[in-house]
């Protein structure tokens, strides 16, 4: 097919992984491109309605230890004042808002990006990554390009390069269960405050359930998410969709249907049971399902639940992760036997050659089909630690493609300088205490 265009970077997927990539990209003076199939950026941060962005401390402490752009937004979020930043941790923000700060940010940094646009195939010569090919209303378009980010969430460009991947636990394949977010109005959050009983609000559904007023999809809320400038608005992570494939658009189709159908299944539950949301109703649900895992991408390192567990430093470390082992139950409602929580001050570094796939050149991966085991990536799936190995990966292209190398060849310091540049916390030396200056 003709080459339509050519760029030094195209990234594959809007999410928050292509949020970090593309900027970093730009930022180092590359032509970017970002194709995403939505109409908008942030992925399930977006779209998928998950107005929650965590986690740039270590565990239950205070010691920051994710900055560059996964912190950036955040400020810029409290900044303009769309959300709630709990300084150096999280912010709940506005998703709608989030979607057009997201525009104005890939506009601000002269990225070139295009909507309603599907990854149809990847262009390889030999083991080498050329280019992808794209499908959207204008027709299928072959684009080209230095090096290629696959941050689609699934590996779909890294697969359809054959790069090798693992899908699921070890056992059978299974991926952790999907969740379709949805939005409630109609909330007295005062009163939700003052009544909650306790995080999962676990006695509330098992006495529903018993009653007969609840299905048994469920038995932990996952999060209510609440922010000050929508205030009788609540973010709802509850929905729980068990055995569905998200690389297969009837699974997804399927998937989606079900968590629609538990959304309203769920409001007059809420309406009886929760004091404060009496008079709740729906206002939207998800326009793409949560996906907590498909392929998984094989690296030059995959990282194990050892290597987190143990807090294991790498010497080509790109950031910080120190989110608990979060692995949703993948056979019923609850949370699976796997789910770890970790002490105080917990984090582990996430090395570069988890974004090198092993078998291919020319083509890096970031966000939750990088490379992790089953386990580890229920820590490292979460958005602050996707949005810093895109940065890394966006990052690393630039540095190739100056030098004319491929990306699994870069020099590593180099690397890592640049990301403190660029307000990055690469290793123990860069960590600091919540609200001090870089």
């Amino acid at each position: 097919m003709e080459i339509k265009d050519r760029y030094n970077v195209i990234v594959v997927g809007g999410g928050p992984a292509g949020i970090g990539a593309a900027l970093a990209a730009s930022r180092q003076g590359m032509k970017t491109l970002v194709v995403e199939q939505l109409n908008s950026f942030g992925g399930v941060g977006g779209a998928g309605g998950h107005g929650y962005m965590c986690l740039c401390n270590d565990w239950h402490s205070d010691n920051q230890i994710v900055g560059g752009v996964a912190y950036e937004l955040l400020e810029r979020i409290a900044a303009e004042g769309y959300g709630d930043l709990n300084p150096g941790s999280c912010a709940f923000y506005d998703v709608e808002y989030y979607k057009r700060m997201l525009e104005e940010l890939f506009l601000e940094n002269g990225i070139d990006f295009i909507y309603h646009t599907l990854f149809a195939e990847t262009v390889t010569e030999g083991k080498a990554v050329k280019g992808v090919v794209v499908q959207n209303k204008s027709g299928r378009r072959t684009l080209a390009a230095d090096t290629v980010i696959d941050c689609t969430g699934d590996g779909d460009v890294c697969a359809s390069a054959g790069c090798v991947y693992k899908q699921g636990r070890d056992s059978d394949g299974k991926c952790q269960p999907m969740t379709l977010m949805f939005t409630i109005g109609g909330v007295d959050w005062d009163k939700v405050q003052k009544w909650r009983t306790s995080g999962g609000m676990e006695e509330v559904w098992e006495q529903a359930q018993k009653n007969g007023d609840m299905e048994s999809f469920q038995k932990k809320i996952m999060g209510f998410w609440w922010n000050s400038k929508q205030p009788t608005y609540v973010g709802i992570n509850f929905t729980h969709i068990i055995g569905k494939d998200s690389t297969r658009a009837e699974d997804l189709t399927d998937a989606t249907v079900e968590g629609r159908r538990q959304a309203y299944h769920l409001i007059p539950v809420f309406r009886k049971y929760v004091s404060g949301m009496e008079n709740c109703h729906l206002v939207s649900t998800g326009s793409v399902i949560g996906t907590r895992e498909s392929r998984r991408i094989t690296g030059k390192y995959i990282v194990t639940e050892h290597d987190l567990k143990a807090e294991r430093e790498f010497a080509d470390s790109i950031g910080y992760g120190a989110f608990y082992i979060d692995i949703h139950s993948l056979d019923e409602g609850g949370m699976d036997h796997n789910t770890w929580s970790p002490p105080k001050g917990f984090k582990y570094q996430i090395p570069y050659r988890a974004l090198v796939p092993k078998d291919r050149e020319n083509i890096l991966v970031a966000g939750r089909c990088a490379s992790f085991t089953h386990i580890a990536l229920g820590s490292a799936r979460v958005m602050s630690q996707c949005t810093l190995m895109g940065e890394a990966a966006g990052t690393a292209a630039a540095v190739a493609v100056e030098a004319g190398i491929a990306p699994s060849a870069i020099d590593v310091k180099t690397l890592q300088t640049r990301l403190r540049n660029a307000g990055g916390i690469v290793t123990r030396e860069d960590i600091r205490k919540i609200g001090k200056s870089k």
